[in-house]
């Protein structure tokens, strides 16, 4: 099955989910984050078919997620590492997390999102940068960005009609 690509797309989701974009490739991250790097150990830790994992793997590989490095010469093997790109992925996988700690119930829970120096577990929030507030959707909404057109301009002013309540 082909994937639909979405790198034309002008939001920024949108383009994020081009380059992680299933479930697969957010479980191989997460394992990444907890120090799996070679294809043998993401195997063995998701139980997922070789092919689709080979397949993921040159996806991250090519969006810049991981980088590629020989640890192995006979026969050639390979390690995944991650980039500055791939590092900057794990606040959404923190998100994700959260969000799904919140939302089974809490006798199925195996793993707790917990501070590495103090074992204390976290709670997390999504916070604005400047100013330390909560990012809800209440208080969020789109701005126009430099590549901005006017389908743009318009799907932003009907989200401020809507979320204010004005007949757009």
């Amino acid at each position: 099955m082909q994937r639909t690509s979405f790198s034309d797309f002008k939001c920024p989701a949108a383009r994020a989910l081009d380059s992680v974009g299933d479930w697969w490739s957010m479980l191989i991250l997460r394992d990444a984050f907890q120090g799996l790097a070679r294809f043998d150990e993401f195997q063995k830790s998701l139980g997922v078919a070789p092919n689709i994992l080979t397949r993921r793997l040159k996806h991250l590989t090519e969006k810049g997620l991981f980088e590629r490095r020989l640890y192995h010469q006979r026969p050639a093997r390979y390690e995944y590492l991650l980039t500055e790109k791939g590092r900057d992925f794990f606040p959404v996988l923190m998100t994700l997390f959260s969000w799904g700690s919140r939302h089974i119930p809490e006798e199925d829970l195996a793993f707790l999102l917990g501070d590495a120096a103090s074992g204390r577990e976290r709670e997390t929030l999504l916070v604005d940068a400047r100013t330390g507030e909560q990012v809800t959707p209440e208080n969020t909404s789109l701005l126009a960005g430099p590549a901005a057109d006017d389908e743009v301009h318009e799907r932003i002013a009907r989200m401020r009609a809507w979320y204010l309540g004005i007949d757009a």
